[in-house]
């Protein structure tokens, strides 16, 4: 019996995480009781000596030293400062003006403002209350289905997934052994595309469907020409042209990332002397969208254009938009106390949890690695039917039917690490691979009945019938049923994106600028020197 346990005791190691993870335990501990008692049990056995736990000690230590886990609590602290910073209402209060005239116009604003949030918060909590609590009530006012209403607001905070700078990526890159501006790099080509996905959708809903998602009607867009009534298109249309071709022209001269820098900030001071100085050079359309769009996309540049150009490490360009968001919420008046005590608690108990997943996920594998169950499960994906696509398929299958049970940091910690070897030796470029599962991942959030994403939109939601202070009409909720079928969509164009990724691989790898050197070949010579006499002697 005892010579059947151990050779079979890296399944059953496995098996029991399954078993106690669908039981519902929390997964910290699982992980943990579960490596100290198989690891207890190997050395009886005499599969591992004691001395393996004594490494667990300096393991610890080393978790608490990465310097790239950092990243998390200052993008997590940046979100949460945001989302209270007054940018959020603005965005989707002009844009949703912007495109209301259209079909589907606050959809498309939703989705708009979805993506920039993303690449500003990389937080999904804060995207989809923050898009629940604005735009919602006015889908509702206007006539849009409730099921396309809920299931855009679902999938446009969920953006903040996959397009940088996402927290699943960091801690991808860091499970995988690659940078996180290499991740980020390869996740801005498939996030754009996704989010151009979820407006393609809402276009085929208003051809097919034009009730589900009406235009706005013309007494609703609020933001006109006082004197003729017009929306003001031309001049932004004018404005946002001259922007793109100074920044062209720069780029030339400079790296494309200072020219956009330069291009926007030059659109941000002609709106502003405009506005504060009644020059009325731009339409007031034309000069509330240039205001608004700059604060956000300032951050984008003080975030990841810095990471990009390679002046700051993620964790650094974490640090500097904690300080731009800080820095928002000041010059909106929106903060004080109260909104630092909460975000840094929420900060806290989140870095926490990430860092209990983390301990528990190293004691786990300590031992599952002792008793060679790395190498058994490198094995049985190794030799599954059809080379890198088989192994790529049921993988992916794998993590999709785990995302009904897990949460995206409990895959990563969990799963990622026993993954990684076998892609690798399949020949599978990890960044590449990390950016895959960090878009199958993202369905975890949309998942009927347990995605995150969907339980934060029905936080906000209306759960009963109310009267809308617009139009004093009487307004049915929101059923769960409805934001659960809105999701549907949209998680089938999560997989969609998944197949497209699979087949064509330079979506990732064609933005990635990875170093060229070899540091297997890096030979560091030191040059012969010859003695010198000492400066002076004793007698």
């Amino acid at each position: 019996m005892s010579a059947l346990l151990a050779e079979y005791l890296a399944p059953i190691m496995f098996a029991s995480l399954v078993i106690f993870m669908l039981i519902g335990y929390p997964v910290a501990f699982t992980l943990a009781a579960l490596g100290l008692g198989f690891g207890f049990v190997g050395i009886e056995l005499g599969l591992l000596t004691p001395a393996l736990l004594q490494a667990l000690p300096q393991r610890i230590f080393g978790i608490m030293g990465n310097d790239t886990l950092l990243a998390i609590p200052f993008f997590t602290f940046m979100g949460l400062i945001l989302e209270r910073s007054g940018m959020a209402e603005d965005l989707l209060d002009t844009i949703g003006q912007l495109f209301g005239p259209m079909r589907g116009g606050l959809a498309y604003a939703v989705i708009f403002v979805g993506a920039l949030l993303a690449a500003t918060t990389g937080v999904v909590a804060a995207s989809v209350i923050s898009m629940g609590l604005i735009s919602l009530p006015i889908m509702m006012r206007y006539g849009y289905d409730r099921q396309v209403a809920a299931g855009v607001i679902a999938a446009s905070g969920t953006l903040a997934q996959i397009i940088p700078p996402s927290l699943v990526l960091i801690v991808m890159a860091d499970q995988l052994g690659r940078s996180v501006g290499d991740m980020y790099q390869g996740a801005i080509i498939p996030g754009l595309t996704l989010a151009g996905f979820y407006a393609a959708y809402i276009a085929v809903v208003t051809l097919i469907w034009p009730k589900a998602a009406p235009a706005l009607p013309l007494e609703a867009i609020t933001i006109r020409e006082q004197d003729t009534g017009k929306l003001g298109y031309t001049s932004l249309a004018v404005i946002v042209a001259a922007a793109v071709g100074s920044s062209y022209g720069l780029s030339h001269y400079m790296h494309p990332i200072y020219s956009c820098a330069l291009a926007g900030l030059g659109a941000y001071a002609i709106a502003a002397a405009d506005k504060y100085l009644n020059l009325h050079l731009l339409s007031r359309m034309g000069r509330q969208v240039v205001i608004v769009m700059m604060p956000p996309l300032a951050l984008i540049f003080l975030v990841l254009g810095t990471i990009f150009i390679g002046v700051a490490t993620p964790t650094e360009g974490g640090a500097m938009g904690s300080i731009g968001a800080l820095a928002m919420a000041t010059a909106n008046r929106r903060l004080d106390w109260d909104l630092l005590r909460q975000a840094m608690n929420t900060t806290a108990k989140l870095s926490s949890f990430v860092i209990f997943i983390l301990i528990g996920s190293t004691v786990f594998s300590l031992t599952f690695r002792g008793v060679n169950g790395d190498v058994w499960v490198e094995h049985l994906l190794t030799s599954l039917p059809g080379g890198q696509l088989g192994f790529l398929i049921f993988v992916n299958f794998m993590v999709f039917l785990l995302a009904f049970f897990l949460d995206f940091f409990e895959l990563a910690f969990i799963i990622v690490p026993l993954l990684a070897p076998a892609a690798e030796k399949l020949g599978i470029d990890l960044i590449w691979f990390g950016v895959l599962l960090g878009i199958n991942m993202q369905t975890s959030f949309m998942h009927p009945p347990f995605g995150f994403a969907l339980f934060y939109l029905r936080s906000v939601a209306p759960a009963k019938a109310y009267l809308d202070r617009i139009t004093g009409k009487r307004t049915e909720p929101i059923t769960t049923g409805q934001i659960y079928l809105g999701a549907i969509p949209f998680v089938c164009i999560q997989l969609v994106m998944v197949a497209l990724v699979i087949g064509v691989p330079d979506m990732v790898l064609s933005t990635v600028h990875k170093s060229t050197v070899d540091p297997a070949k890096v030979k560091i010579e030191i040059p012969d020197q010859e003695e010198t006499p000492p400066a002076y002697e004793t007698k």
